[in-house]
């Protein structure tokens, strides 16, 4: 009985959302996130800082906490954890690995009080730095570890 009712749910689910689709109140530009087109297409950290805060303007703090392999044995899946739990009105986290084509890898916003922490897996095609830079109290900081690639992710 249980399965009926569970199939009977998702069938209705999946009909208002076709129909929804098929009379336009469902269409990809409202579904999807905006995106800064931008900063994901800067070529250096520099202009992709620029393009996403603009600014350039950060300063190194101790409150960030990086955590990145000091050897990456796949360049692929590069590990990384940011933790900027300790500092107050985190506004935005962006992670970026300097020496990749595009070196803009994500961007975390957080509404309200947020706590400041992100971890996701990254791709790295060499040794390079990877940089952190949180936005608190409408000042950039960051923190930067260098990370050796042993074999590549983005172009090996």
């Amino acid at each position: 009985m249980m399965k009926r009712r569970v199939f009977l749910k998702n069938t209705l689910a999946t009909g208002a959302a076709a129909v929804a689709v098929n009379a336009g109140l469902l269409t990809p530009t409202t579904v999807l996130a905006d995106w800064n087109k931008d900063a994901f297409t800067a070529k250096s950290t520099d202009n992709a800082l620029n393009s996403l805060y603009g600014s350039t303007s950060t300063a190194e703090s101790g409150d960030i906490q990086l955590k990145a392999p000091a050897i990456a044995e796949n360049g692929a899946v590069t590990p990384v954890t940011v933790d900027a739990t300790g500092m107050s009105g985190v506004e935005s986290i962006a992670i970026l690995a300097s020496k990749n084509p595009i070196p803009l890898v994500c961007t975390y916003t957080f509404a309200g009080s947020g706590l400041g922490y992100a971890s996701t897996r990254i791709k790295m095609g060499e040794t390079m730095n990877v940089i952190a830079v949180v936005k608190a109290g409408g000042k950039l900081y960051k923190a930067q570890q260098e990370v050796k690639v042993t074999i590549g992710g983005c172009g090996g």
